[in-house]
């Protein structure tokens, strides 16, 4: 089972679907005791850093997160909530995070032709072999909404790049964690691959 993470940000339902419509058995939960019961975890979000902290921190959910990660259950985190899983970030005066992954959350610096923030389809350069990944070729184009992006402190756990006025971390996967700043369920085929690959991981 495949538990949902709702802490009242994000696009919960349409990741849930596509989940679903990929063989996956779901459910979304706000409660930490069901989180606890599940194989597999997602943590989706779109909005603010601080935002997200405080309902984690308040719902006892975040505690929870620590502990399934640490107890090797497999973990997705999507966009916002791969940014949480590091130590800080520099939206609202850098906010601590979950501390799961070392390193620190980074705003965009606007440039000529680059708008922040980045709305739109980018292009993977994949480094390393990632089960998340699997089947994956060349180098596929997936779709980005995000002024931020995560600056990993270790890079061996990038899985996957992307420019955007710098090189930033994508995909991260580390054991059990795995976790993307793009929308997998916005992503069309690719998207759908690496949800469905989500679903097969064991």
């Amino acid at each position: 089972m495949i538990g949902i993470i709702d802490y009242g940000m994000g696009n919960i339902h349409s990741v849930q679907k596509a989940l679903e419509n990929l063989g996956g058995k779901t459910f979304v939960t706000n409660k930490p005791q069901d989180i606890i019961t599940c194989e597999k975890i997602v943590l989706p979000g779109v909005g603010a850093f601080s935002d997200a902290m405080q309902e984690l921190e308040k719902s006892g959910m975040a505690a929870v997160i620590k502990q399934a990660i640490k107890e090797k259950k497999i973990f997705l985190g999507i966009c916002l909530g791969m940014q949480l899983l590091f130590e800080a970030s520099e939206e609202a005066g850098n906010t601590p995070g979950l501390g799961i992954l070392k390193g620190r959350v980074k705003k965009f610096v606007a440039k000529k032709g680059l708008k922040v923030p980045q709305m739109g389809w980018n292009q993977l350069k994949i480094k390393d072999e990632c089960l998340l990944l699997k089947g994956l070729s060349g180098n596929p184009y997936v779709y980005f909404c995000h002024s931020y992006y995560p600056d990993p402190a270790d890079k061996r756990v990038i899985a996957a790049s992307c420019d955007y006025g710098n090189n930033f971390a994508a995909v991260v996967c580390k054991d059990n964690l795995y976790a993307v700043q793009f929308h997998p369920e916005k992503s069309q085929a690719v998207g759908l691959k690496i949800l469905k690959n989500f679903v097969n991981l064991c």
